[in-house]
């Protein structure tokens, strides 16, 4: 999850959590089943103008979208090369073929696409907002216990392995490649496991003392207001017109 502090107030913050998680949803399903140039670019299109909207700051987020990227990179240095086709380019025994970059092309799109549908609906709700939602979808329960405990408690853990670590260097631990190297790095993981699974334990008992019965109580109602309405009418559209650009685009994959 982003930080809120990553965008300034706009309209779309004020939504609906359940609609902007079914909104992402659908809008992510129809995006990865687009096959022509034509469909991702609207996609991206949609993806981006929504994310103007919410009003991001730039830097931040172009940071994330590079970190998206770079895996993206590493796609384009495999799959024109391994994809068999017309050759687009040849040099002795590399062969660059044309079905191979669209497709590279294609997924490169449909990423930043989705990237930027999550960044807006998504990432611009809190944890707790996120969980309630969830549950109000009806999802799992104990997949939502799982993404809240989750988010709740990564930073512990971080905290944990850190000063373990710290206190491994201050004995004298130098990480090498060698094998005293991963016989210590695998002891500090199995102290930071039993040292999780403790925390665990207290956390359970903590809960049970304050009448914990597998349900999350909020006190957070939310509410559809006719903005809602308008928004998800005008994703209904956008879904509409990235599925006529794909009926009429060329088909690549």
């Amino acid at each position: 999850m982003v930080e809120q502090s990553l965008f300034h107030a706009s309209c779309i913050h004020h939504l609906d959590p359940r609609l902007r998680i079914s909104c992402a949803m659908c809008l992510a399903i129809c995006f990865s089943m687009l096959r022509s140039l034509a469909g991702c670019l609207t996609g991206l299109f949609i993806g981006v103008v929504l994310l103007v909207l919410s009003r991001p700051q730039w830097r931040p987020i172009r940071r994330r979208l590079m970190t998206i990227n770079i895996f993206v990179l590493f796609l384009w240095c495999i799959t024109p090369l391994t994809t068999p086709g017309t050759a687009l380019i040849q040099y002795g025994a590399i062969d660059v073929s044309l079905e191979g970059t669209q497709l590279a092309l294609l997924v490169t799109l449909k990423a930043n696409a989705i990237a930027c549908i999550f960044l807006t609906l998504i990432c611009t709700m809190s944890i707790t907002e996120a969980g309630h939602a969830l549950e109000c979808l009806r999802c799992p329960n104990k997949l939502v216990f799982l993404f809240l405990f989750t988010a709740r408690y990564l930073h512990v853990i971080a905290k944990e392995w850190s000063i373990l670590f710290t206190s491994a260097k201050l004995r004298g631990f130098i990480p090498h490649t060698n094998i005293l190297t991963y016989r210590t790095l695998a002891s500090l993981l199995g102290l930071l496991l039993v040292r999780s699974y403790m925390r665990a334990q207290r956390v359970h008992d903590a809960m049970l003392l304050r009448g914990f019965t597998g349900h999350f109580r909020t006190i957070t109602t939310f509410r559809t207001r006719p903005f809602d309405f308008y928004f998800l009418l005008a994703m209904l559209l956008c879904v509409t017109a990235v599925f006529f650009t794909e009926y009429f685009g060329d088909t690549y994959v």
